[in-house]
């Protein structure tokens, strides 16, 4: 799990460098943080890096960081409403963590 994440991270960090010094010629379509974040996340769940590098170039990286965290904590939210629980069993219950 944890080499899947440093491989993300790796071809993240390698688009932000080509993205940067490409420059950029064409139009582009102004995307906010929260249409990245979704993008970003969805392609990462379905195992798309092309769609994961595309997500990355619409926003600066603390804004799709914030972005990402703010998905998290409205799913952990949703999910625990739905099933009844406490977030915090939630987030728990999705990385394989202990109950407290």
């Amino acid at each position: 799990m944890f080499g899947r994440i440093r491989k993300s991270v790796g071809r993240f960090v390698k688009s932000l460098r080509a993205d940067t010094a490409g420059g950029g010629g064409g139009e582009r379509r102004t995307h906010n943080l929260f249409e990245a974040a979704a993008a970003y996340v969805s392609a990462c769940a379905e195992d798309d890096q092309d769609r994961m590098d595309e997500a990355v170039s619409w926003v600066s990286p603390e804004a799709l960081s914030f972005g990402v965290n703010e998905l998290a904590c409205r799913a952990v939210i949703a999910l625990a409403r739905e099933r009844d629980e406490s977030p915090r069993t939630v987030a728990r219950r999705l990385l394989g963590l202990p109950a407290v």
